[in-house]
């Protein structure tokens, strides 16, 4: 009797896709921007051939082989050049594996590196479209502490250092209401905290912002002596920054702030001075705001961001001007390359900040520091996921006294993952993105883990800007690209 002898089931053919990823051209060359990498590669004319082999589906391996020969390559050479591709997370992969990629979650006792001491809660201005004290605010600091203490201070201080192992450096990062109301304070955490931490063996910096209404003589030799950064939130030439920056009596504070900011900029000479602009209804001329703040005023940079809004107030921006403040970032983001391709630096920061991400290679699994390496102290010590959500109730995080509330640290966290927002993963910016602040997605959609909609195509387009600047400079100017690394610490 013979014996029946099954045949083994034969093995699924390799089939070749490929992976998730942005196409882009500059300078007369071919990219492609992988999204599960975060990384940007020039194609050469093997890799653009493959790609658009594969742009009608996928091809098994002798079909890419002998497609890849038809176009004039040698089978060893089509051999090679699949296997380069496929050593490349993201450009070419195998069917065979296809479960998608995506950021890691950072560990649940992630170290510290900043936080952000608000070191009160009161302000001089009653600016309308505050995020802290308008018609959107979360904040409920009625009854709570108005000032910070020296002793919730130095806890603070001490809370930053237990909380950072490993770190070599860490920031703290003075906030309000208005800052400067507190400086006395300011300039005593200033010491001690570089007394502590000289004593943790780490160094430490520091930065403020400010509306600049209280800046004396005396101050901004301070604040140049021991290298604080500086970030003013301006809104432009006077008639802008009127309209919504004003006093409580709704007297405008561009006169106050015009003779002390000149001061500032010409002694405060350790540090950039930065100015951060609120755009709303009303303040969308970008390109004459910056060239305003930059080379009237003397800013070494100069950023931009809409106003944080439910989407019901009057000083949101329609769908047109957002449009209109695309258009003019666009055109600001080509002189920030004329520039650059000159060497030159630009002070437009939010090409800077873009550029610097994509040179890392980021690929977030959150949209920023909150909660992760970086925590909000309000002036009684509570602790928040960032300076935003200080003095709201319903997102404290613990105290500088007894800690981190480990629970609603994750549960913050776990929310607001890139992985968990079902809009982000068809988006090939999410690298980038991950959805957006969470305090702008608590303010319109009650959510902080909700996907800030409003802004994805915005974000799309301008990432693609971005890249395109990046792409033209690593064709056409590489050393600036080095160089703007080392500045910005990137390498």
């Amino acid at each position: 009797m013979n014996a029946i002898v099954e045949a083994a089931p034969r093995a699924p053919a390799v089939r070749y896709r490929t992976g998730e990823l942005h196409e882009f051209d500059a300078a007369g060359q071919n990219f492609v921007y992988l999204v599960a990498a975060g990384a940007i590669f020039m194609l050469d004319e093997g890799a653009y051939a493959v790609i658009r082999r594969l742009d009608d589906g996928a091809l098994e391996h002798h079909q890419l082989v002998a497609a890849l020969m038809e176009n004039g390559y040698s089978h060893e050479d089509a051999m090679d050049l699949i296997r380069e591709l496929l050593a490349v997370q993201g450009i070419v992969t195998d069917q065979r594996d296809m479960a998608a990629s995506g950021p890691v979650s950072p560990p649940a006792d992630f170290p510290l590196q900043a936080l952000v001491l608000n070191i009160t809660n009161q302000c001089n201005l009653a600016c309308t479209y505050c995020y802290e004290f308008g018609s959107d605010k979360i904040a409920t600091p009625h009854g709570k502490q108005k000032f910070m203490t020296l002793e919730t201070a130095k806890m603070s201080v001490d809370f930053l250092l237990a909380q950072s192992p490993g770190r070599k450096a860490v920031h703290i990062t003075f906030f309000g209401g208005e800052t400067l109301m507190n400086f006395r304070l300011l300039r005593d955490v200033v010491f001690h905290a570089s007394e502590q931490a000289a004593a943790h063996g780490k160094a430490i910096t520091f930065s403020l912002t400010t509306n600049a209404t209280l800046l004396t003589d005396e101050i901004i030799a301070f604040l140049s002596e021991h290298e604080i950064g500086v970030t003013v939130s301006m809104d432009g030439p006077p008639d802008l920054q009127d309209r919504h920056r004003v006093y409580k009596n709704g007297k405008g504070s561009y006169d106050v702030i015009e003779p002390r900011l000149r001061k500032l900029i010409a002694a405060h000479r350790t540090r950039a001075i930065t100015a951060r602009v609120t755009l709303s209804d009303g303040v969308t001329d970008v390109r004459r705001i910056y060239h305003h703040l930059k080379d009237e005023l003397g800013f070494h940079e100069v950023g931009f961001a809409p106003v944080t809004n439910s989407g019901k107030q009057d000083y949101a921006i329609n769908a047109v001007d957002m449009d209109e403040v695309l258009r003019a970032f666009n055109e600001l983001a080509n002189e920030w390359l004329e520039d650059a391709l000159q060497g030159k630096t630009h002070g437009f920061s939010n090409v800077s900040e873009t550029i610097g991400e994509l040179f890392r290679g980021v690929n977030k699994s959150h949209p920023c520091g909150a909660g992760l390496g970086l925590l909000g102290v309000s002036a009684s010590g509570d602790l928040s996921p960032c300076h935003r959500f200080t003095d709201a109730d319903t997102h404290t995080l613990g105290n500088v006294r007894n800690g981190i509330d480990a629970a609603r640290r994750v549960d913050f966290l776990a929310r607001g993952h890139v992985g968990t927002k079902y809009d982000c993963q068809s988006c090939w910016a999410r690298p980038l993105c991950a959805g957006g602040c969470h305090h702008e997605a608590f303010v319109r959609y009650g959510d902080t883990g909700h996907a800030n909609l409003h802004y994805c195509d915005w974000i799309r387009e301008w990432t693609d800007t971005c890249l395109r600047i990046y792409g033209v400079l690593a064709v056409k100017n590489p050393e600036f690209l080095d160089r703007f690394a080392v500045r910005k610490g990137l390498s």
